[in-house]
């Protein structure tokens, strides 16, 4: 009996999640072209999708996926070199060469002592020649398999904006004929690395896409994870990785007591604190204890906000909470890297220490997240706290109008049916992302 449709459509998307960014990986390595190895393995999902539900879901779904995008690779290989050949037959003074491209010294895949096939593709992503924000969304999108609308949601951009970053981001590789090899050294890849896992770890942590019913996808943070922790060795003296890796870390060991067994947020303040992995929490004080000690001088980014995850993480009960240090490693971190985003953490860190009053108004300073869903929910909190239960409606109301996750949804609803009874102490902290 061949299985619904549904079903098989669920397993092509579980598949996907979990198996595309290597895939690709593979595939780019065999063939020496990212955008052939991207387009061959969305062609072996459509054949999936096509034939699966007569034949069944495979024993082994990822080995018969790369079967398929070998196959499908070598056919777009071949009618690619027909269609050359007869344009040259045709108008052999197109005939070109292709545009030379220096490449700083570098050891070919099999020597550069990296084994793991997602990470090469991070690195090889996350090349120079590439802008910032072309090598986050394109690495985002091919190794961690995240959608155009769940990278548009982390970055609070329009979809068609990251679109056109992927495409041109691949067609630059094509074009610059940017050669997979692994320079002997990548430490002017790091920061752009370190960024694409801290996105994927933010998108397992509280999933933004419109694409998947989950609120939390375990197998993107505990994928960032891993990779972090082979990055830290690829580059043991850097601080930041460390940082990075702590800061995942203390998330991480929170994580199962996020979400009720209905799948609704849980706040911070009412969270069962002893369903926090103490381990996990004693790893990542570990592993920041390295990322401060790793050099002397301001800390970076990634290692600030490990501080401040860490202050969360290593308080007993709410009442533990250090908010004012959680203050002073935000004033560091808006120094360090301004952002609205750091400021609205900032903002709710200082009303939490200061009353909401004086939050309000430093949010209300902020510019340019009108329309992102957590500054208006920060807002509508505040002014509960504040005395002002018509504007907090009006706020709630408008968060929710511009949420996107299943989780976040629920919680605002039941904000808004709560209204008249809500207790003016508590505070929409922990739905705030790790920034």
């Amino acid at each position: 009996m061949s299985p619904p449709q549904e079903a098989v459509s669920a397993a092509v998307t579980r598949v996907a999640r979990q198996e595309r960014g290597r895939l690709v990986a593979l595939l780019a390595g065999r063939f020496g072209d990212l955008d052939l190895a991207d387009e061959s393995v969305q062609d072996a999902f459509e054949e999936a999708l096509r034939t699966w539900p007569e034949r069944g879901v495979p024993d082994q779904p990822a080995a018969w996926l790369m079967t398929v995008a070998g196959r499908k690779a070598i056919d777009r290989t071949r009618r690619a070199a027909s269609a050359r050949r007869r344009t040259l037959a045709a108008a052999p003074e197109l005939q070109l060469d292709p545009p030379a491209y220096e490449e700083a010294p570098a050891m070919v895949i099999d020597q550069a002592g990296i084994r793991d096939d997602q990470l090469r593709l991070v690195l090889l992503c996350c090349h120079p020649a590439l802008s910032p924000e072309a090598q986050v969304a394109l690495t985002l999108r091919l190794v961690g398999g995240l959608t155009t609308a769940e990278i548009a949601a982390a970055y609070v951009l329009p979809e068609a904006t990251v679109a056109q970053r992927v495409v041109r981001a691949k067609r630059k590789i094509s074009a610059a004929r940017i050669p997979f090899v692994i320079p002997a050294a990548v430490d002017d890849r790091i920061e752009a690395v370190l960024q694409v896992l801290y996105l994927v770890f933010n998108e397992g942590y509280l999933t933004h896409g419109t694409t998947s019913a989950a609120s939390i996808r375990v197998d993107l943070t505990d994928e960032a994870i891993r990779l972090n922790a082979l990055m830290v060795e690829l580059a043991p003296d850097s601080g930041e990785c460390r940082g990075l890796l702590a800061l995942q870390l203390f998330h991480r060991a929170r994580l199962a007591a996020r979400l009720d067994r209905h799948g609704d947020l849980v706040l911070l303040d009412d969270q069962d604190r002893s369903r926090w992995d103490l381990p996990g929490i004693e790893a990542a004080n570990r592993v920041l204890g390295e990322a401060l000690a790793a050099r002397p001088g301001p800390f970076g980014a990634f290692t600030l906000q490990a501080v401040i995850a860490g202050f969360h993480a290593n308080a007993r009960t709410s009442a533990d909470t250090d908010w004012t240090g959680i203050v002073t490693a935000y004033d560091q971190l808006l120094a360090l890297r301004p952002s609205p985003v750091v400021a609205l953490n900032r903002a709710v860190a200082i009303a939490m220490a200061d009353g909401p009053r004086v939050g309000l108004r430093l949010l209300e300073q902020i510019e340019g997240l009108e329309r992102y869903h957590l500054w208006q929910a920060a807002r509508a909190e505040l002014m509960l706290r504040a005395g002002d239960p018509r504007g907090a409606a009006e706020a709630f109301h408008r968060a929710h109008s511009l949420a996107t996750n299943p989780a976040e949804l629920r919680h605002l609803e039941r904000r808004i049916a709560a209204l008249p009874e809500l207790d003016d102490d508590r505070l929409l902290s922990e739905t705030f992302p790790p920034l």
